[in-house]
């Protein structure tokens, strides 16, 4: 494997932990908003990733006719989709909540705070860890192109 590949693998995974970032916003923004009924009610997404085989990079320009790993490896990250969780929402008996249904009812999302922000600092670490190895990356390259100096 190419230095070269490196940027594009950890461009792949930087993009799909900016999605999961994205999605946990969205879910910690949603997570006290109410409804009057379980089919109107917020529920939490997580973003599906899937590995990107080699094949899906040679459709993008991709040479591993030299990589001794080509038919073995993943070539990065790809977002497959984004689902809804199925957890049980939260019904809560608030009668005098201007969103209560006839039975006074009103419907919380399926939102964990906690598991967000678990979600959040994962995300966050990861594509700060994609920065650091795309940074390596970067410095060998530049040290490579001052052997021949001197």
């Amino acid at each position: 494997m190419s230095l070269t590949n490196i940027f594009a693998i950890s461009g792949s995974a930087m993009s799909a932990q900016t999605v999961r970032l994205n999605t946990v916003a969205s879910n910690i923004a949603n997570a006290d908003s109410v409804a009057s009924s379980a089919d109107q009610t917020y529920r939490a997404r997580k973003p599906v990733f899937e590995q990107m085989m080699t094949d899906a990079m040679r459709d993008r320009g991709w040479n591993a006719s030299n990589d001794a790993t080509a038919g073995e490896s993943g070539m990065g990250v790809n977002v497959a989709g984004i689902i809804e969780s199925d957890a049980p929402l939260q019904p809560r008996y608030e009668p005098h909540n201007p969103m209560a249904n006839e039975e006074g009812y009103v419907f919380y999302p399926n939102v964990n705070p906690v598991e967000e922000m678990a979600d959040m600092m994962s995300a966050s670490r990861s594509f700060q860890t994609n920065v650091e190895i795309m940074n390596s990356a970067k410095t060998m390259m530049q040290r490579m192109l001052t052997l021949g100096q001197s």
